[in-house]
Parts: structure tokens; C-alpha cells; sequence
């Protein structure tokens, strides 16, 4: 979906997984899965992160997100991760017992791009721009 901001214009779509420590089951439950979910979303829109898809499975979360360009993948997993491990911590203390050293978490992470169209494409885009703008003739500008 195209985002416009004040001084920007983007359309940045990510896939991000990650995974609890030691891939444990936290999430068995309804209840718990959706209270995740609600810690997340509640966490992506506090950072101005848009939360296109997410599914909360027992040991690991599935997020289709997008942010402005000024953000930096590693910073939005860093808040995702940190501060919902926190939060979840608060509600479900008894959790720490299950997970030696008392991380959610595990350190890694996976994330990827979602285009709209192929990297083919948009090269054949720029290599026609020349053709195509102004019959392929200097405007006299820079």
C-alpha cells in the first residue's frame, strides 16, 4: 500500500519471523496467542509501524509489516522483540520458568521485502526513461 508522509512518498513491505528461545510452546492457547497479538499491533502502532497480517503460532510469530524509510529493519525488530518480551513478562510471570535464562526470544530473526513487482521490471522502467520522457530529449533543466 503507498504511504504518503510529509516529505515522503513509500511502499516498504516486509515479512518477519522470529521464533521464542529454544522454540518453546508460550503461545498454546487462544488466550495467549491473541494477547500477543494485541502486545504486538499495540507495540507497531506506538512506532508508527503498519501491521498488514500477523499470526501468533505456539513458538513463533509471523508479521507482514510495513514502516516509513527512515526506520531501519533492525531497530523496528529490536522494538517488536524487546519491549513485547517485557510486556508479556508483566501479564505472564510464571512464563520466565519455562525459558532457561528467562528470554522470550530468541537473538535471531528472518525478514524479507515483498514487491509488487520484479527487480526485471523495474529495471526495464528505468532503462525506458529516457525514451519516455519528453520524446527522450533534455528538457534544458537539472
Amino acid at each position: 500500500m503507498l504511504v504518503k508522509g510529509r516529505t515522503k512518498v513509500y511502499d516498504f513491505n516486509f515479512h518477519l519471523v522470529w521464533v521464542t528461545k529454544y522454540r518453546k510452546a508460550i503461545f498454546s492457547t487462544n488466550r495467549t496467542r491473541n494477547d500477543m497479538k494485541k502486545i504486538l499491533i499495540g507495540i507497531a502502532e506506538k512506532y508508527g509501524v503498519e501491521v498488514n497480517n500477523i499470526e501468533v503460532l505456539p513458538d513463533h510469530v509471523h508479521m507482514m509489516i510495513s514502516f516509513p524509510p527512515d526506520m531501519t529493519p533492525s531497530s523496528i525488530v529490536k522494538s517488536l522483540k524487546g519491549t513485547s518480551a517485557r510486556m508479556w513478562f508483566k501479564k505472564y510471570p510464571d512464563t520466565k520458568k519455562q525459558l532457561w535464562g528467562g528470554h522470550l526470544w530468541s537473538s535471531s530473526y528472518f525478514m524479507s521485502t515483498l514487491g509488487n513487482v520484479s527487480k526485471e521490471i523495474v529495471n526495464q522502467y528505468i532503462n525506458s526513461q529516457m525514451d519516455k520522457y519528453n520524446g527522450g530529449k533534455p528538457t534544458g533543466k537539472s
